[in-house]
């Protein structure tokens, strides 16, 4: 279900720059309210820095999702899995989407502006706003041991 009253921060760099502000006319259009980390023109610049600004929106509660956005969405992704809390994964399909929140309380959608078109990306984001984390036990284990690695101990246990 999508949650229109939901706050969404969007950042790209430059090679996700045009994709991005499409991205934000369509949130919009949609009814949600989107805080829009740059970048504001299609110059050089650094996917890391929009994974930061991001990851400090996400983590401060100022939103409770992301999408972030650069050439293929894979440097993208590994910039913003570096940050506590953020649970990023490029996707590139509607299934991965909406199962990356539904089991894996995904909160950060990275996206390659250079590997699908503006199309493809709208349904994505659709389903990635539509879906909700199931809160299932097996999943809730999985994303305390994902927490532990995280927090610096670095094992699991079966």
């Amino acid at each position: 279900m999508i949650r229109e009253d939901e706050k969404i921060v969007i950042g790209a760099d430059h090679g996700g720059y045009q994709l991005k502000n499409s991205l934000v006319d369509y949130l919009l259009r949609l009814g949600y309210e989107v805080v829009d980390v740059g970048a504001y023109n299609d110059e050089p610049s650094d996917y890391p820095d929009f994974a930061r600004m991001i990851a400090e929106k996400i983590q401060s509660g100022e939103a409770r999702r992301g999408i972030l956005i650069c050439g293929s969405g894979v440097g993208a992704s590994i910039a913003a899995n570096k940050f506590r809390g953020i649970r990023a994964a490029v996707c590139h399909d509607t299934y991965s989407a909406h199962q990356g929140v539904e089991d894996d309380d995904m909160n950060v959608l990275c996206l390659g502006a250079r590997i699908i078109g503006e199309a493809l990306a709208k349904d994505i984001v659709k389903a990635y706003i539509s879906a909700e984390f199931k809160n299932k036990d097996r999943y809730n284990r999985r994303l305390k041991k994902i927490e532990e690695i995280e927090n610096g101990s670095g094992q699991t246990h079966p």
